[in-house]
């Protein structure tokens, strides 16, 4: 039978950007209709390349984030950071990134440089350069500040083999640690909002903590960063494509008393709030306090938690049960609540 063509009727807005079903939609009816190829089928943030005698990992980001300066973090650090992270998701060991900057006549030349040299000091912290990049200036107006895209290049070690395929019901689910600071954080600077403390973003590199996870479990079956739309995303985009469900304990999965007194206090569901720092983990469940060792001895998994599991019933939902003992769906947003975060 003949797939139906898709309802191109509409236009961009900005819900196509968040992370949710509608960028799904969006990636599926248009991006993935015309460039479907073995390698973009991986679904994969970073793509697994047969290099002749091993495997490379390749992957791009685009970053558009406002504010660009925000508690914890800026656009230069970010994008290092963002593309570093996406590699290390495919259990890659990254060797080098690209950076092409588009920037807005009449941007302030010390902003620019405030963020070259936290671009800079966050290659260095991270042990990976820059090794080219490209300059576009366009009119006043035209643009907003400035505009990173960063791509990166990376090594996966002989034997690891991690994406959504490999996902098997009874596989444990982890979390690294404290999920929606990136959000809030980004939500408190550009609404001037004050919480009584400061909620500063979790952007930060995740590759070392990655390289020693695989290092003791080559087998891990899927890492995944929840960025946009957060954790039910991610959790979401998982269970659809591998055709399994979950189930999670609401009362495991870590979330700051701030972050969590700001969520209740805006209306917001922590789960749907982006993180810039922090991984998913999915493998069998006699790994799972191996993997979760490893990440408490690295400063970015300190509160690495397991959150649930992987079943068999119920294909492409994801369930938690709640604090009171009850159950609810953990459904992914059309759009982002939050648009601009990375």
């Amino acid at each position: 039978m003949t797939t139906p063509p898709p309802d191109l009727s509409g236009a961009v807005d900005m819900s196509h950007g968040g992370g949710g079903r509608a960028m799904a939609r969006l990636i599926r009816d248009i991006f993935l209709r015309h460039l479907a190829n073995p390698l973009l089928d991986q679904g994969h943030d970073a793509t697994r390349i047969d290099a002749g005698s091993g495997h490379i990992a390749v992957t791009t980001d685009a970053h558009v984030i406002s504010p660009l300066f925000f508690p914890g973090g800026d656009i230069g650090s970010l994008a290092v950071h963002g593309t570093l992270n996406d590699l290390a998701m495919a259990g890659a060991r990254p060797v080098a990134l690209t950076a092409a900057f588009i920037i807005e006549e009449g941007f302030p030349l010390a902003d620019l440089d405030r963020i070259a040299a936290s671009m800079g000091q966050a290659c260095r912290a991270a042990g990976v350069p820059v090794a080219t990049g490209d300059t576009k200036v366009v009119e006043r107006g035209k643009g907003d500040g400035v505009f990173i895209t960063t791509s990166g290049i990376g090594v996966v070690p002989a034997g690891v083999d991690i994406g959504p395929r490999r996902l098997r019901p009874g596989q444990a689910v982890l979390l690294s640690g404290p999920i929606g600071d990136h959000g809030i954080a980004i939500l408190s600077k550009r609404q001037g909002l004050e919480f009584g403390t400061e909620i500063r973003s979790d952007s930060a590199a995740l590759h070392r903590m990655v390289a020693d996870m695989v290092a003791v479990v080559p087998g891990i079956a899927v890492l995944r960063d929840p960025t946009r739309g957060g954790l039910s995303a991610t959790l979401n985009e998982l269970t659809n494509a591998a055709g399994v469900g979950m189930l999670l304990d609401e009362r495991a999965i870590p979330v700051r008393p701030e972050v969590a007194a700001a969520c209740e206090l805006l209306g917001l569901d922590p789960l749907n709030v982006a993180n810039e720092g922090k991984l998913v983990c999915v493998c069998e469940p006699e790994d799972a306090e191996t993997l979760l060792a490893v990440m408490r001895n690295h400063a970015e998994g300190r509160d690495a938690a397991l959150i649930g599991h992987v079943t068999v019933g119920q294909p492409g939902f994801v369930r938690m049960t709640t604090a009171i003992g009850g159950q609810r769906v953990v459904d992914w947003l059309s759009g982002e609540q939050l648009p601009r975060i990375c």
